[in-house]
């Protein structure tokens, strides 16, 4: 099955740049029926419907052109805040980790468990047990004082939620209105 990459914007820029070619063909070929020899068809209904033909493409074009630039400005956008959030996430984990005395260890099973890996993927990809894996996410469990995965998200994203995601130096962007 081919896969899709909904942020490349290949297909509207394709549609676009066809719709484009044919409003040129529509005005080239008004103007090829309104030449000084055909001046009488210029009433003609068939060169009224061209016309509007050619005139509605353009406008879908301009539009289409300037709603995809504000798509691809608000993605650009949207990725910002990820990557901060993202950012200030991975902070507060290292902050707990380190007030919380976890080993390197540890530190990597509690980061696979934050990232929804199962015990016996975690020891998959650490080359360990699975009895290891499970020791070291009750010590995780213990010194940050909760009982299972739950708690230890709740604690972070508790923290999260209550930490500020722009940095003081950095202003947030003002949004058009």
């Amino acid at each position: 099955m081919k896969q899709t990459h909904p942020d490349r914007p290949g297909a509207l820029i394709f549609l676009i740049a066809v719709q484009a070619l044919c409003a040129g063909f529509f005005l080239w070929d008004v103007l090829e029926d309104t030449r000084p020899d055909g001046l009488r068809a210029l009433i003609n209904l068939h060169i009224a419907i061209e016309a509007l033909a050619a005139f509605g493409l353009i406008v879908a074009v301009v539009f289409e052109t300037r709603y995809l630039m504000r798509l691809l400005r608000r993605k650009a956008h949207l990725e910002q805040q990820v990557s901060v959030a993202a950012g200030a996430f991975h902070d507060i984990m290292q902050a707990h980790f380190r007030t919380w005395g976890l080993t390197p260890a540890e530190e990597d099973v509690a980061t696979f468990t934050i990232k929804g890996f199962s015990i016996a993927e975690i020891a998959a990809i650490r080359g360990a047990a699975q009895g290891t894996v499970k020791s070291q996410l009750n010590a995780i469990y213990r010194k940050a004082g909760v009982t299972g995965r739950g708690g230890l998200l709740s604690v972070l994203i508790d923290d999260l939620l209550n930490a500020p995601l722009m940095p003081s130096d950095i202003k947030p962007r003002q949004q058009p209105a």
